[in-house]
């Protein structure tokens, strides 16, 4: 699906909102779980002081930057299109992505606005987020013909962008031997897949967790099947669908493969980034020529190991690291049809 090229200077261009995320872990007892019909609950008590264990703040956060900064670390040559303010927590999150290599060259300096910070409650393994998204003047960039990438990296983007989605579909138009990665957030997803058709129709590879495959195409979040279906009538060339384990189903058309979680016998700490973790391993293994069936095998490592540490970002493995677990893994690790 993707080589890398010595006429372009970028294996990737990762286009998404980006954000400081702070990162707090609620300490046990000091909130309440509950369920009902509508789905689970954090109730936390009005008026009180909450304790919390630790917290942490990832300087450089949001599906785009965490999905630069793990193909960066998988030694991918990456830039991010982005929107940021002229204010400390942009500078600051731009000083993080230099010190991942990533290229900031498309990030776009917004005066009047302000930088998205978000705060993420981490609690038994899963998390709460509260987000804020600033209004962005949106417009795609002019690139020189050696930023054209092999890949563009399309992640989640705030609800002011759909016009941005349109001139991103142009450029695509413009530019056919560009490959289009789709990783669909929550406003693009709540948008529907009739008005993003564009980018649905000329996307290579669309990654999503089967919940929101379910929300994008009404098929029924139990069914595997129907889900690859739907997704593939959308009009990707490949469809692979993750779950919150690590585990995956996929398909190009012709084969269905299936993956399973990367062993591990310890409980994940905080699942947040895990799935930005499994699309850009993914793609950084398809970028490295693997035939689907082999790329499969890297990115339940890396959702293993991001769970295991508290931010979207710590568990971000580098290259050499993955290998050595792959090397280490139980034979009965195999991607299998399916």
């Amino acid at each position: 699906m993707g080589y890398l090229t010595a006429a372009q200077r970028f294996d990737a261009v990762c286009v998404g909102d980006v954000a400081s995320d702070v990162f707090v872990r609620l300490a046990e007892g000091a909130v309440e779980e509950r369920t009902d019909e509508r789905g689970r609950w954090l109730e936390i008590p009005l008026g009180a002081k909450v304790p919390f264990d630790r917290g942490t703040t990832v300087a450089a956060g949001g599906s785009a930057a965490n999905a630069a900064i793990a193909l960066a670390r998988l030694n991918l040559r990456v830039a991010l299109a982005s929107f940021l303010a002229h204010d400390a927590i942009g500078f600051d999150l731009l000083g993080a992505l230099h010190g991942e290599h990533v290229d900031t060259r498309l990030v776009h300096l917004d005066e009047p606005a302000h930088t998205n910070r978000n705060f993420v409650l981490s609690y038994h393994g899963h998390r709460t987020i509260l987000v804020h998204h600033e209004e962005f003047d949106y417009h795609w960039p002019h690139l020189r013909p050696s930023e054209v990438p092999t890949w563009l990296y399309l992640a989640s983007l705030g609800p002011g962008a759909s016009s941005y989605h349109d001139q991103i579909a142009d450029w695509l138009e413009a530019n056919p031997t560009v490959q289009l990665a789709f990783q669909p957030g929550t406003f693009q997803i709540d948008a529907g897949a009739r008005r993003l058709a564009r980018l649905y129709s000329r996307t290579q590879l669309v990654l999503c967790s089967l919940a929101d495959a379910a929300a994008i195409t009404g098929a029924p979040v139990a069914d595997k099947g129907a889900l690859l279906a739907a997704m593939h009538e959308l009009g990707p060339s490949t469809v692979v669908l993750f779950d919150e384990s690590g585990g995956a189903v996929s398909s190009d058309g012709t084969e269905r493969l299936a993956v399973p979680p990367f062993p591990d016998s310890s409980a994940p700490l905080d699942r947040t980034g895990t799935g930005d973790a499994f699309s850009a391993t993914l793609l950084a293994a398809v970028v490295q020529g693997m035939p689907l069936r082999e790329a499969l095998r890297w990115p339940p490592v890396n959702v293993m190991s991001v769970a295991h540490e508290l931010g979207s970002q710590a568990g971000l493995l580098h290259e050499h690291d993955l290998r050595e677990h792959l090397a280490e893994a139980d034979p009965g690790y195999v991607v299998r049809t399916w």
